[in-house]
């Protein structure tokens, strides 16, 4: 006798309709969350620090010019006077010692 091996063919996995769209909805979603999840940790890397801004405390003699030429010698000393009024909402130049400036970050 002659023996025949009869292997049995699988069809390949088909999906109907709904399957389909269920398929695509995981995708969706999880595309979506790690978009999610890249985004807000891209965001904390790049943000504002926690430190403290960074200050200064007038000395007898200094003058807003004066701290401006000082810590913020690469930018336009007019501009880096005005910041530090703004910064430290100074109604106006004068100043007194022993107080407490903020500087800008990254000065």
């Amino acid at each position: 006798m002659v023996s025949h091996d009869l292997r049995r063919i699988e069809p390949p996995l088909r999906l109907t309709r709904r399957g389909r769209a269920v398929v695509l909805v995981v995708l969706f979603m999880t595309a979506t969350l790690a978009s999610v999840v890249l985004f807000t940790t891209a965001s904390q890397a790049g943000g504002s620090s926690t430190a403290p801004a960074p200050t200064i405390v007038v000395q007898p003699g200094d003058t807003l010019w004066g701290i401006a030429a000082r810590t913020m010698s690469r930018r336009d000393n007019q501009a880096a006077v005005a910041e530090l009024r703004d910064l430290n909402k100074l109604p106006s130049y004068d100043i007194q010692p022993g107080d407490v400036l903020v500087l800008p970050r990254g000065h």
